[in-house]
């Protein structure tokens, strides 16, 4: 069985047993969390679509760890005026394991 949720501004398809990694999440390591954002629940032709979300669809997980993503570097140039700009950006994530799909 898999599942659709919305969180953080994205959409994901999860599944039980999948690690995700999501915009940062309150709670701990080893702490339950769960998506009520659930926008499609099924598997094969039993399928159920929402509108927007299914109703009863619920989404559970553990957290694992929380972290930083590889720096993504902005360079913004100007020819022929000596102007170059250098930045770095580190996205900050929580990395989550798919416990239960319920729906």
């Amino acid at each position: 069985m898999y599942a659709v949720i919305k969180t953080g501004g994205k959409q994901y398809r999860v599944a039980q047993g999948d690690t995700l990694r999501l915009e940062t999440q309150d709670g701990s390591a080893g702490d339950a969390i769960e998506f009520d954002q659930v926008l499609m629940v099924g598997e094969g032709a039993d399928v159920k679509i929402g509108t927007p979300y299914v109703d009863g669809g619920k989404v559970t997980a553990t957290i694992k760890s929380h972290g930083r993503g590889k720096k993504v570097e902005i360079v913004k140039f100007r020819r022929r005026k000596h102007h170059m700009k250098r930045m770095g950006h580190r996205q900050n994530y929580t990395e989550v394991e798919i416990t239960a799909i319920t729906g």
